[in-house]
């Protein structure tokens, strides 16, 4: 079996190689090819285009930036795939992007699987993702088995699309918590006061903290999750909400301050740099 990998950034690249580890066969592809090359080190062929990639490939995995991307690099692939492929889609789309590419799935004739995954860089690397599957029934026991690898849990959510409605919930936590905590912080640091100290121990205290807050405090971001993508991913929240009627006031604010960082340059740093838009406002 050839696994396709079509996306080889901080988490592309990461599920790659703990597919190599498992001994898989693996193409890669990326359209800034030297993000893919270091790859080959570990064993894995690097292709010059999607095409070239999924050439008798199945899976293929895509592992993009949002929905457009993916679509446009799947319809790329198509010379190249076979009917009855199965697709992997790991990239977090939103819910109107993971309805848009089961249609474009069934248009290329390929058995669609919507499986954002659950965790960062960290995690990634460790193979210890969350992915929360959602698709054909008949391709449930080939997705539980495919991502073993890359994998702590594999949630499986029902009909496509429903893990990327799911990957929002979460993600909605993930990018209003963050901002939240920015705000305690930046508070804390203008009046001179160590904020985690304040909180250790209690029923307050909370292990994301304890991985931010170090960030915050140097004023230093070693990406895990880029605060560009977490904007984008806020983004996708309030469309959500919208689309079912509640309000998103609140992972709005965020967007607006995740976007404030990324419009400092701030974009490809961790999401904790979200401090900077707070800490410094313009």
């Amino acid at each position: 079996m050839t696994l396709a990998v079509l996306g080889t950034g901080i988490m592309g690249a990461a599920i790659a190689r703990n597919w190599l580890k498992a001994g898989q066969e693996v193409r890669v592809w990326n359209r800034t090819r030297g993000n893919a090359e270091p790859l080959a080190a570990d064993g894995a062929i690097v292709a010059g285009s999607p095409a070239d990639a999924v050439a008798g490939a199945d899976p293929v995995v895509t592992m993009l930036f949002d929905a457009a991307s993916v679509a446009e690099v799947m319809r790329a692939a198509a010379p190249g795939l076979a009917e009855g492929t199965l697709w992997l889609q790991l990239s977090t789309v939103g819910a109107a992007g993971a309805d848009e590419l089961a249609g474009l799935a069934s248009e290329l004739g390929l058995v669609y699987v919507d499986a954002p995954v659950l965790g960062t860089r960290g995690p990634a690397e460790q193979g210890k993702l969350n992915v929360l599957a959602s698709g054909p029934a008949s391709a449930r026991a080939r997705v539980e088995q495919l991502c073993a690898p890359i994998a702590a849990k594999v949630t499986w959510l029902g009909e496509a699309g429903q893990g990327s409605r799911a990957k929002l919930v979460v993600n909605s936590w993930v990018v209003t918590a963050t901002a939240a905590f920015a705000q305690s912080a930046a508070l804390a640091d203008a009046l001179g006061v160590d904020f985690l100290p304040l909180i250790e121990g209690g029923a307050l205290d909370w292990p994301y903290a304890h991985l931010k807050g170090p960030l915050m405090r140097e004023r230093d971001y070693p990406v895990a999750f880029p605060a560009e993508g977490a904007a984008k991913d806020a983004r996708l929240v309030g469309e959500l909400a919208a689309a079912v009627g509640v309000d998103s006031s609140v992972v709005d604010t965020a967007r607006e301050l995740l976007e404030e960082a990324v419009a400092r340059g701030r974009g490809e740093e961790d999401m904790a740099a979200v401090y900077e838009a707070v800490r410094s406002p313009r």
